[in-house]
């Protein structure tokens, strides 16, 4: 007996991407235009993940360079510009054979995408750490100076020891293994990408729980950026004890 357009439908949104060939020649003689729009839709679907592969591929030019180093660690920060919250540096050591789909600029991602690649960069990476800088400490030091000493925590949080590191953009003081600045290094290298993920998942977390301490400020949504909603409260509340007083002179007298 034919199955039903709406069975072999449930069949093509089962698949995974491997399955379709087969899911394809087994249906590729039916002549129901329902089945053939499956088809074709099953075929856009591999091609855009073939495409992704090509792109993912591209970004691991870095990672083959310097492959012969030893192991790589990728490096990036989230939340240098921000009025309020901490900067957090990521760290993470992939697997040689890599094939997380979709790494990228974490900036490029909805924050749905981000959510679900942190979760398979935590169980897929060999090593990650995290570092983390107060807004007391940024107040302190400058906003560069707890970069760079965020930045390190994330590397000696690490489980294993990296051989080079690929950091975006920076080259970290006080470090005694081989650096590798890349401009823009979290849109060219999965290693970073990966880095600038765990990064800006790990802060967005922070400032929703800062959210429910401080609901007046909309940490939430503007993750303690200058939106101008943000700055109507900083004025009108004034500061929170996670504001940079270094950061917010020219909205309130401190």
């Amino acid at each position: 007996m034919e199955k039903k357009i709406s069975e072999i439908k449930v069949l093509f949104q089962a698949a995974a991407v491997d399955e379709l060939p087969e899911l394809i020649e087994a249906y590729k003689a039916d002549a129901r235009s329902g089945v053939q729009s499956l088809i074709a839709g099953a075929k856009k679907r591999q091609k855009a993940v073939a495409d992704e592969k090509k792109r993912l591929e591209g970004m691991k030019r870095y990672e083959y360079q310097y492959a012969q180093a030893g192991i790589i660690c990728g490096i990036d920060e989230a939340g240098r510009g921000p009025l309020a919250g901490p900067v957090v540096a990521g760290a993470v050591v992939l697997p040689k054979d890599c094939d997380i789909l979709y790494l990228n600029d974490s900036k490029q991602l909805s924050e749905k995408k981000r959510e679900e690649l942190y979760e398979i960069i935590m169980e897929k990476a060999l090593a990650v750490g995290v570092g983390c800088a107060s807004p007391e400490r940024i107040d302190e030091i400058n906003i560069l100076q707890a970069t760079y000493e965020a930045m390190r925590e994330a590397v000696g949080k690490l489980s294993v020891k990296p051989d080079i590191l690929l950091n975006d953009a920076v080259t970290i003081p006080g470090v005694d293994i081989r650096q590798v600045p890349i401009i823009k290094g979290d849109a060219k290298s999965v290693s970073i990408a990966a880095a600038s993920i765990i990064a800006k998942v790990t802060r967005d977390r922070l400032m929703r729980q800062y959210d429910s301490l401080f609901p007046k400020y909309g940490f939430a949504q503007n993750k303690g950026y200058g939106a101008a909603s943000h700055i109507d409260a900083l004025k009108k509340y004034g500061p929170t004890p996670i504001h940079r007083k270094s950061f917010i002179g020219n909205f309130v007298e401190l």
